[in-house]
């Protein structure tokens, strides 16, 4: 569960214009991330445009994070589905080495019951040579993992931690009061990263991060510190962005201000596409 405390960051994946992989921006995130002092990189989320990815592909950004990476952090990697053998056949067949853990979201579109998630995940438990995070973002999936749900998921050996992106404190204080000891909890969402801290989540995997990794690890760390006073400061200057990059879907927010910061190009696959001129201009105003 240490290995991911703090500040995990759900890295954007760098096109082309020819939407071909940019594996010198992939290297200047990294680096960008690592030098920022974030606390482990998540490779291969959602913000990572992933659906448009072939597994083949999604490899060869795995290996080239790896390769700069040179050790200096601990990776999580993400595979999750609504196939259930097909992400169990992933995780026996994928190349692992060198990573840390696995990101794996809970079944979309096909909207299973409590019951269809828990066997889910105790198949996704049952199969992978690796610790995983559970991941609950209703507004991706159409579906809620319930905190009552979570906590019986919790109970299997390889789940030691759920990201919570349910936007629901409820349902977060519910599964931090009441889940076993070493069974960690860490926000989904920017903007409630503070509070959800004091509640006693362990961190963020967060997507602000890909931008500003120094000013949001220095938020998350002194939150986690019980540094309320600094963390509020460097929160309140970060809200505006926070709010900014999210106004017209993700990823484009953030990869706007990737481009505007040097990082890489404002290029992605269909059906993303650029954010429009109006979240460009919040998210000019809001710079740091």
């Amino acid at each position: 569960m240490n290995k991911f405390r703090g500040l995990g960051v759900a890295m954007i994946t760098p096109f082309n214009a020819d939407k071909s992989i940019d594996f010198v921006g992939l290297e200047k995130l990294t680096n960008h991330l690592i030098n920022g002092g974030v606390n482990y990189l998540v490779v291969m989320g959602t913000t990572g445009e992933n659906p448009t990815i072939s597994n083949e592909e999604q490899q060869t950004i795995l290996q080239k994070v790896k390769e700069v990476n040179a050790g200096r952090l601990p990776i999580v990697f993400g595979i999750g589905g609504n196939d259930t053998a097909a992400v169990v056949n992933r995780l026996q067949e994928e190349n692992l080495e060198g990573v840390d853990g696995i990101l794996c979201v809970s079944p979309y579109y096909n909207k299973p019951s409590q019951e269809g998630v828990f066997q889910h995940y105790k198949a996704v438990n049952d199969a992978s040579p690796l610790p995983v995070i559970m991941y609950n973002v209703p507004g991706r999936t159409g579906s809620v993992v319930s905190a009552e749900t979570t906590l019986r998921i919790a109970e299997l050996t390889n789940i030691v931690c759920t990201k919570e992106a349910s936007g629901s404190l409820d349902i977060c204080m519910d599964i931090i009061h009441n889940a076993p000891e070493g069974f960690g909890v860490i926000s989904g969402d920017d903007h409630y990263t503070l509070p959800y801290i004091a509640t006693g989540m362990q961190g963020v995997i967060s997507v602000i991060g890909n931008a500003y990794p120094k000013e949001f690890s220095q938020m998350v760390n002194y939150a986690l510190d019980g540094d309320y006073k600094n963390a509020r400061h460097l929160h309140y200057q970060l809200l505006p962005m926070i709010k900014a990059i999210f106004k017209d879907g993700n990823p484009g927010g953030v990869k706007y201000v990737l481009a505007k910061l040097g990082i890489c190009e404002n290029y992605f696959r269909l059906p993303v596409v650029p954010v429009n001129q109006a979240t460009m201009q919040a998210a000019d105003k809001a710079m740091l």
